[in-house]
């Protein structure tokens, strides 16, 4: 029996034709799970900066943690996004503490004990100050920042490659 020209094809086709159809959107979903999973779990904290603080470099191999951050720029300072003193006020104040920052961060402290667990973090500021900023305002932030019982104080810097 002789097989035409449509039929040969036909058959070429059928034997060519494998049972293997993958759904494309499962995989998708897996690919998807699987790069969020590797990112949450790559144990590397970025703390967010904004444009109004240049923070120094430095060679530092410590990684940051979450604590409360105070961002310190050349005109504002700022406790978690919210602005709670300007920069000319903590200057011009006669004494070290600057009340605008030490009543934000007694508000944050009563707040962290609910949420947090009670060994770490409780008592922990990162301070990112601007590299332009004068020592006695670091001085006053970090002195409003003891007062208010936050007595674990890092800084953040940018990391030398």
């Amino acid at each position: 029996m002789k097989m035409t020209g449509i039929e040969k094809r036909a058959a070429r086709m059928a034997r060519n034709q494998s049972g293997l159809d993958m759904n494309l959107v499962a995989l998708i979903d897996i690919f998807t799970i699987l790069i969020f999973f590797l990112m949450s779990s790559t144990g590397i904290e970025v703390l967010t900066n904004s444009k109004a603080v240049k923070l120094p470099s430095s060679i530092a191999e410590k990684t940051p943690r979450q604590t409360i951050v105070v961002a310190v720029s050349e005109t504002d300072i700022v406790v978690d996004g919210r602005r709670v003193a300007s920069v000319a006020e903590a200057n011009a104040a006669k004494d070290d503490l600057i009340p605008g920052l030490k009543a934000e961060l007694d508000l944050l402290a009563s707040r962290q004990v609910v949420g947090a667990d009670k060994d770490a973090n409780t008592t922990a500021v990162t301070i990112m100050g601007d590299k332009s900023i004068p020592y006695s305002l670091l001085r006053k932030v970090m002195y409003t920042s003891a007062r208010a019982n936050f007595t674990e104080i890092a800084f953040a810097v940018n990391r030398k490659t």
